[in-house]
């Protein structure tokens, strides 16, 4: 049941349609069953999607209308609220996501379609899951962590969507492209998994994920369980040629890469991992600058809407 919703949704997003798709998300919404009543809050700055959740009261559902970007924002806010720690889980604040945006990954490991009318409708019979939350330093994170080549491509995707106005798979498989031929970087990480011993490992990509997919729908982690209090970590060993790289790479679209010869996969509650010198770090698509990161899973600690096609 949706209850008392709350729509926050980013007016800027995807340019003058998001006007648009905000009347379209509240009045389809609106008229849910179960639905008590619907109000829209809109962003006006980064971080201010993260404040309204955090701060806003009277609502049993908060609804992102937006990207992965936003349901970080979200996810963020109601991590950090004072109630949701003492709340039955019957009574937490659940997260719905209509998807309007460029990745839309949470949006698949919550099973929503990527067809925004679609997905408005499918919030009526989607249910309340229990959902991993990841922590790094203080931030909170819904799907992804990364770092090196993956999050080079997928920071230089965000650019150019803000550039070009386009979105979806093409842009990041363009953008991919260009950091294989260009910046086939490698990266000397000092990384933990839980108690075990700490290794020194070369690496061209460590993406620590929550949810199978990052980058639009490349299934980096294809085993990855949402609810199992686990990060799915794939690690790239360097160096590759760009011949294996890029086939590595091309593989990954549907998670065919697992038997690569420099891939290799680690399950972990807890990771620690720290570089030489600063590389590309993105958290569920957001940039991130620092050079020791600790994180955390935090076991079913998020309640989300999630349909029966979630994977």
């Amino acid at each position: 049941m949706l209850g008392r919703v709350l729509l926050i949704a980013n007016p800027t997003a995807q340019n003058s349609a998001a006007a648009e798709a905000i009347d379209v998300a509240a009045g389809l919404v609106s008229v849910l069953p179960g639905c008590e009543s619907l109000e829209v809050a809109t962003t006006n700055a980064p971080g201010h999607a993260k404040d309204i959740a955090s701060k806003a009261q009277g609502f049993d559902t908060f609804v992102a209308l937006g990207g992965d970007g936003l349901a970080h924002e979200v996810c963020n806010g109601i991590m950090m609220r004072d109630d949701v720690a003492v709340r039955s889980d019957a009574a937490r604040i659940q997260m719905g996501l209509i998807p309007f945006g460029s990745g839309n990954d949470y949006a698949r490991t919550l099973g929503m379609s990527t067809d925004l009318k679609t997905a408005a409708v499918q919030l009526a019979e989607a249910r309340p899951a229990m959902l991993d939350v990841g922590v790094c330093n203080g931030e909170y994170f819904c799907e992804t962590l990364s770092f090196g080549l993956d999050a080079a491509i997928a920071l230089d995707t965000v650019e150019r969507r803000k550039r070009t106005g386009k979105t979806g798979t093409q842009l990041y498989l363009a953008s991919g492209i260009d950091q294989l031929l260009h910046h086939l970087d490698i990266h000397t990480a000092t990384v933990r998994f839980d108690d075990l011993p700490p290794q020194t490992v070369d690496v061209h990509l460590l993406a620590v994920q929550i949810g199978r997919t990052y980058g639009g729908g490349f299934a980096v982690c294809p085993e990855a369980d949402a609810q199992d209090g686990l990060f799915d970590v794939c690690i790239a060993r360097a160096p590759m040629t760009l011949a294996q790289a890029g086939l590595t790479f091309a593989l990954a679209k549907d998670g065919h890469h697992t038997k690569r010869k420099k891939i290799e996969f680690h399950r972990a509650k807890k990771v620690s991992v720290s570089f030489e010198k600063s590389l590309p770090v993105q958290i569920d698509g957001e940039k991130m600058e620092t050079l020791t990161f600790d994180i955390s899973c935090i076991r079913q600690s998020l309640c989300v809407l999630r349909t029966e096609k979630a994977r």
